[in-house]
């Protein structure tokens, strides 16, 4: 029942600009933190960026820092990734996920529930 749904990703040139979007299904997005994760071939699952409850941010990469932006809006249901000035390093599958009751941002390997997630390829 409780479901995360990841979309917007896509094929996109060096230094351009997604938005992927991250729905929930089965509970409400408010009160709860929310991560953004990513995953390239061969490689582990990188945190990317958490937003808490109350729209403060967490930066997991240094590597997106001044190119990524999350955001949420609990009205909607859903959290955001901005994806700007793209690298051809930032190619992976992105994944959102809540850990199991935080309303605050917690380490990486803190989160329960997954979303299947989306597509970037960054490549010209």
């Amino acid at each position: 029942q409780l479901q995360l749904v990841e979309s917007g990703g896509g094929f996109v040139q060096p230094g351009g600009s997604l938005r992927l979007s991250c729905a929930a299904s089965g509970f409400s997005f408010f009160g709860y933190a929310i991560g953004w994760f990513r995953q390239a071939p061969g490689k582990e699952r990188e945190g990317v960026l958490c937003i808490n409850d109350i729209g403060s941010t967490t930066l997991y990469a240094d590597s997106v820092k001044g190119r990524f932006t999350i955001s949420r809006d609990d009205a909607k249901n859903t959290v955001y990734l901005q994806l700007s000035s793209l690298k051809p390093e930032d190619t992976a599958v992105y994944y959102c996920a809540r850990p199991l009751y935080s309303s605050y941002c917690p380490t990486t390997s803190e989160y329960a529930y997954w979303g299947q997630g989306t597509q970037v390829t960054v490549s010209s």
